[in-house]
């Protein structure tokens, strides 16, 4: 009996702490980690950012600090935009592919591809590209 007591209790607590795990450990659909990397973009911290990239990523910058660098340099529209926009989402290779119109705060558009792998609370952002633009839109 007092072992039972001790397992639920135990249950109890992990089922509770599931609800109470910091955000960055939980399951994340493609738009809500995009979200979190420019949040932490939008507050300048690249070491959050940096763990929201895939392992390959992390290899290929080694640092918070390069991959940053990069980011400005390479992609400044996440930095701080003024619209996220999310678009369609596909699958390719075995990665999810989702597609996200981003304005500026100077009010030019980008269209880019995220490339997302792994799934649940494991999924990463493993590249980014910059589309051409088709000239067409709302």
């Amino acid at each position: 009996m007092i072992r039972f007591r001790r397992l639920s209790l135990l249950l109890s607590f992990l089922a509770f702490g599931a609800l109470v795990l910091p955000a960055s450990a939980q399951e994340r659909t493609p738009p809500q980690l995009i979200d979190a990397q420019i949040d932490a973009f939008r507050d300048g911290d690249f070491v959050t950012a940096f763990g929201f990239a895939s392992t390959e990523l992390r290899a290929i910058f080694g640092t918070p600090e390069a991959f940053g660098r990069m980011v400005r340099q390479g992609y400044p529209m996440v930095l701080d935009p003024a619209e996220i926009r999310y678009l369609d989402q596909g699958e390719r290779g075995g990665a999810v592919v989702q597609r996200v119109l981003i304005l500026d705060r100077d009010g030019r558009s980008y269209l880019l591809e995220y490339l997302m792998r792994g799934t649940g609370a494991q999924m990463r952002i493993a590249g980014v590209s910059i589309l051409p633009e088709t000239g067409t839109g709302v």
